[in-house]
């Protein structure tokens, strides 16, 4: 890992994108925080989105909670979603917490840790890579995936964490760190025009 005078630590939201009750998104997402507790050129924050109460409807003006999801997504500096594969997409909750931001996304950089059975997750992520383009946000090519099926996970649900992830993991984290890095100097500089 390369090492700067880069100012503070980039501020880093990990969102829990699952909110099915029985889910492995919180054991996945445990996994790879603790991969960013070992780095000391990022501090991460979760965010998970079973913690929150969205509306079921769009309402005219914000709730709190939607302004809470907001502000937390405003105040970091780099995402990384942690999403499964459902139907070859992603889950509707994280879609419609997505949606509750805009500007908070712009010149900020997000990458993905995702799952699913013998996929990797690789389609709700090709399909987050869209949304986030879309909002202006840059995604990291590297992501780390793990097969519910194929042995990337043990009887207890608990990611086994191969080398080849772990390696993944490293690669993506240290892409969103020179991101995250650059774009946060770059929105001191100038404000993002979209």
């Amino acid at each position: 890992m390369w090492i700067t005078e880069a100012g503070p630590p980039l501020r880093m939201a990990a969102i829990i994108g699952s909110t099915r009750e029985g889910r492995v998104c919180d054991v996945v997402g445990r996994w790879f925080v603790e991969r960013i507790r070992e780095r000391k050129d990022i501090l991460a924050h979760v965010v998970d989105l079973a913690e929150f109460a969205f509306p079921a409807r769009y309402p005219h003006e914000p709730t709190s909670q939607m302004r809470r999801f907001t502000a937390e997504i405003g105040r970091a500096d780099a995402f990384v979603v942690v999403t499964p594969e459902y139907n070859r997409s992603f889950p509707a909750s994280l879609k419609q917490a997505i949606d509750y931001a805009y500007d908070e996304w712009r010149a900020k950089p997000v990458g993905f840790v995702s799952y699913g059975c013998r996929s990797e997750g690789v389609y709700a992520v090709e399909q987050l890579r869209t949304v986030f383009t879309e909002l202006h946000a840059v995604s990291m090519r590297d992501s780390v995936g793990f097969n519910l099926l194929g042995g990337g996970v043990d009887d207890s649900g608990e990611p086994c964490g191969t080398d080849e992830q772990i390696q993944a993991c490293t690669a993506m984290l240290d892409q969103l760190v020179w991101w995250g890095l650059a774009l946060r100097a770059a929105r001191a500089a100038r404000p993002y025009v979209a």
